[in-house]
């Protein structure tokens, strides 16, 4: 994979359970606070209708491909709810209390580390920035890593995993191609930009002047 070696399914199917729970502890709760009640419970029965069970005793790779399509669910259940009541406005309204709280998901020593390499090497710090972003994302989707300098990282993908799912045009739209920007602008002072044809897609990234 590049110059970014490849995540094992062990810590993919991790990842995967990490943030379904981040859906239960953070999305949902937020849901509540901009939409009512209603909503929330609304929410929570349409989650529960495509949720399947991790078998027992199965490999990783089993366990991450069953959870993973529980992840997607629960997150287009999210964005299928909001659009359908309140539209463009109400994924708008939901944008910038989402990216607070994937700051807070993501906050911790290390990033206060980096952010002191960044002062006294900004190439360094972005190359390692853009590698572990690159080995992260192995959970959402496969990809490899085209170009990596200290100054830009271009992440090819070439069959995104959330789009073989049905429904999920705004899971493309909103969650990647605008809430991801602005986290990953304001956490890790980095740039991120996608092109998208079809189903496959390039990610570039570079340092947020």
């Amino acid at each position: 994979m590049g110059k970014v070696k490849e995540m094992p399914y062990e810590e993919k199917y991790r990842l995967v359970i990490d943030n379904l729970k981040y859906h239960e502890t953070s999305i949902h709760p937020l849901v509540r606070r901009l939409f009512g009640d209603q909503a929330l419970v609304e929410l929570k029965r349409t989650s529960q209708e495509g949720i399947k069970p991790i078998p027992e005793g199965a490999s990783f790779e089993e366990k991450y491909e069953v959870a993973y399509g529980n992840w997607v669910w629960s997150g287009k259940s999210v964005y299928g709810l909001i659009r359908q009541k309140m539209g463009e406005e109400g994924m708008k309204k939901f944008e910038r209390p989402n990216v607070e709280a994937l700051k807070r998901k993501n906050a911790s020593p290390a990033l206060f580390l980096l952010g002191l390499i960044r002062v006294f090497s900004p190439g360094l710090a972005f190359t390692m920035t853009a590698e572990k972003m690159a080995y992260q994302l192995q959970w959402l989707t496969p990809l490899s890593v085209s170009e990596l300098t200290k100054n830009k990282a271009v992440l090819n993908i070439p069959r995104c995993k959330i789009l073989d799912f049905q429904g999920t045009e705004d899971f493309c739209l909103v969650a990647c191609q605008r809430t991801y920007p602005m986290w990953v602008a304001e956490q890790f002072k980095l740039k991120m930009e996608f092109e998208r044809q079809g189903n496959s897609c390039k990610c570039t990234l570079t340092p947020l002047r």
